[in-house]
């Protein structure tokens, strides 16, 4: 029995790149062959470069962005509710009837 491969995924470079081969007079597929893709796929990295030019592509790249930036926002969210409970228990610890127990505020103030 075979296993199933998953769906491969390219990187925007890794397509301009294709594309550029053939943009340079090597034969779609030669280029598949040696990368390892299917000929046809090419074809549509041709096309999508061609109406969009350097924008094309921006799929996957953009969701990469967009998972580190949910990562890191969640770090910052911890990091932020750490530090709340810090400043409770501080204050709580600075507040209570023992700190001031011996308190002199004529001393303080004078």
């Amino acid at each position: 029995m075979e296993e199933k491969q998953g769906k491969r995924r390219f990187d925007k470079a890794f397509k301009i790149s294709a594309v550029k081969m053939i943009e340079a007079g090597q034969k779609a597929a030669e280029v598949a062959r040696g990368l390892g893709i299917h000929e046809n796929l090419i074809y549509v990295w041709k096309k999508k470069y061609a109406k969009d030019g350097e924008k094309a592509f921006v799929g996957k790249g953009n969701l990469t962005e967009m998972a580190k930036l949910r990562r890191e926002n969640e770090s910052l969210r911890l990091d932020n509710e750490i530090l709340k409970k810090a400043i409770q228990t501080v204050s709580q610890l600075i507040l209570e009837p023992p700190f001031f127990k011996n308190w002199n505020q004529e001393a303080v103030f004078q």
